[in-house]
């Protein structure tokens, strides 16, 4: 009976906002000698990143607040102490990001190694319990798995000897891109093909926001009619067009996704970030401009339920199933469904993320509703090659399931939308959804699926409700003398017994649940006569004998 507990299931919550926004737009208009300078600055400054990242590295668990300046100090004596001070922010959360990328790695090589002893140690063909995976299925499997733990340990205990020691590996650039010069004909690329993607990735041109500056930057400066200015670093100060070593483009940049926002900080002359990049395979230039919202109070889960109407929804992996909820946990209407496709490379994933997000959260605007149930998704756990290794089908699901950027996506746009998102705890919620809500809310002509039966429940759990549609009477015996076992209308209950409306138009049409039928009907028990369909004839008994 201990393997068949059910787990704890967690206290919904609403999502924290977003506290920051990002822009992006192209730099139109660009004349040959802006491409000239953008290109001569990002290639130096990106060089300087280079150096700093390595001077970091370098100096693993030792570095200090001394050490910072003083890495500071040498890069402002080439450029400028503001390109300084972001060439070595960015170095610093590069060094975080890749100190954290480690320990992650370390956590899964643990995870695979515990697993693989666990099914090392059962017999061959060993059933498995409910969440534990039984012994290997062949003496060949087994020995496979055998050699691999020893490739995991020894990974283990690199990583463990690089985290020890403070050292990481950076790749400006991405190791990805790197990787990709070696398998130029699987990329369908050439070698200056390549050799364009590598130097666009390691152009630096970045600027940190600087509240109480002109237009609130002082490296990078965009005004509200479109000109676009940035400072040049000491040893490309020739190339200046403007007084103060500043460069002004010939391009002009228009923010169109909340320029109104943008435009309001810049004349107030607070913090805005830019950033520069290009983009090879569009042979586009684009600036991003980011600043962080001013800290608002997050609202309570009561608050956020305040305005009565839920919409729950069920994450699937071409779909969401959205149901709509009143303040009672029961349906209003019929579901709704919302399709993506999550094939391809990342961006369209990211786009197709973007679009049926929309579109579920116009649909909450219609309907009046104040808040989002979603599912709490997290396959941290549930990722390990060792866990679900034969179900390769579901391994690359969860592997392409983009469940971090699909939260910050419908949470960012969420909060511009003035609606809540309300976390929720996945676990059972298809298997109880299928069990209470399935067939109760199929009609005649819509045959409710699983997952838009599961989205009720998710719906329900933000309200506070439980999955179960009704509550049973704890009865004393088999007999109903407490009263129904299942709690009903009351007897004098208005209309609970009346007729129902006769029926005007024509019958509905049927529509059969999906799938083929696994068997034949049986035949009637009994015959009918020809004349009456309600007309029952039983062979008569003999009179005598």
């Amino acid at each position: 009976m201990a393997g068949n507990a059910l787990r704890v299931l967690a206290a919904p919550f609403v999502a924290p906002p977003p506290n920051g926004v990002a822009v992006r737009t192209r730099l139109k208009g660009l004349s040959a000698h802006d491409v000239e300078v953008l290109g001569a600055v990002g290639r130096h400054l990106g060089s300087l990143a280079g150096r700093d990242i390595n001077a970091r590295c370098a100096a693993g668990l030792e570095h200090d607040a001394t050490q910072w300046a003083l890495r500071k100090r040498e890069l402002s004596a080439t450029s400028s102490a503001r390109w300084a001070g972001s060439i070595t922010r960015a170095t610093h959360d590069q060094w975080a990001l890749a100190r954290r990328c480690l320990a992650a790695n370390i956590r899964d090589l643990e995870a695979g190694i515990a697993r693989i002893r666990q099914r090392l140690a059962l017999d061959l063909g060993a059933p498995g319990s409910r969440g534990v995976p039984g012994g290997y299925r062949s003496r060949r499997e087994w020995h496979a798995k055998s050699r691999r733990l020893h490739v995991l340990v020894d990974r283990l205990a690199a990583a463990r000897a690089d985290w020890d020691a403070g050292r990481v590996r950076v790749v400006r650039g991405g190791k990805r891109l790197a990787t990709t010069r070696h398998h130029l004909d699987a990329a369908g690329l050439d070698e200056a093909g390549w050799r364009a993607h590598w130097e666009a990735a390691r152009l630096f041109l970045a600027a940190d926001g600087e509240s109480g500056k002109r237009g609130g930057n002082q490296t990078i400066r965009l005004t509200p009619d479109g000109q676009v200015s940035l400072k040049l670093p000491s040893p490309l100060a020739g190339l200046a067009n403007a007084p103060h070593g500043r460069y002004v483009m010939d391009a002009r940049a228009v923010f169109a996704y909340r320029g109104t926002e943008w435009a309001d900080r810049v004349a107030a002359n607070r913090a805005v970030a830019y950033r520069i990049h290009y983009d090879v395979g569009r042979d586009r230039w684009y600036v991003t401009a980011s600043w962080r919202h001013t800290a608002t109070t997050q609202l309570s889960l009561k608050a956020a339920l305040a305005g009565g109407t839920v919409i729950g929804v069920d994450t699937n992996n071409d779909h969401y199933a959205a149901w709509r909820l009143d303040r009672h946990g029961n349906p209003i209407g019929r579901p709704e469904r919302f399709d993506y496709d999550l094939s391809g490379t990342a961006a369209h994933r990211d786009a197709q993320i973007r679009h049926a997000s929309s579109r579920l959260l116009h649909y909450a605007k219609r309907c009046g509703a104040s808040a989002i149930a979603i599912e709490n998704l997290d396959f941290t756990d549930s990722t390990t090659r060792e866990k679900h290794g034969r179900k390769k089908k579901f391994r690359r699901l969860i592997s392409r399931f983009p469940t971090a950027r699909l939260a910050a996506r419908l949470i960012s746009m969420s909060a511009g939308q003035d609606i809540s998102v309300i976390a929720v705890d996945a676990a059972y919620s298809s298997r109880w959804g299928g069990q209470h809500w399935q067939q109760s809310t199929s009609t005649a002509t819509h045959q409710t699926t699983r997952h838009e039966a599961a989205s009720l429940v998710i719906g329900r759990r933000a309200r506070g409700f439980g999955a179960r549609r009704r509550t049973a009477p704890p009865p004393r015996d088999r007999s109903d003398r407490v009263g129904h076992r299942t709690v009903q209308a009351a007897p004098r209950q208005p209309g609970r017994e009346g007729t129902r409306p006769p029926r005007t138009g024509p019958p509905p049409q049927v529509v059969s649940p999906p799938g083929k039928r696994k068997r034949r009907p049986s035949p009637p028990n009994t015959v009918r006569d020809g004349r009456s369909e309600r007309q029952w004839i039983y062979d008569s008994l003999p009179l005598t004998i």
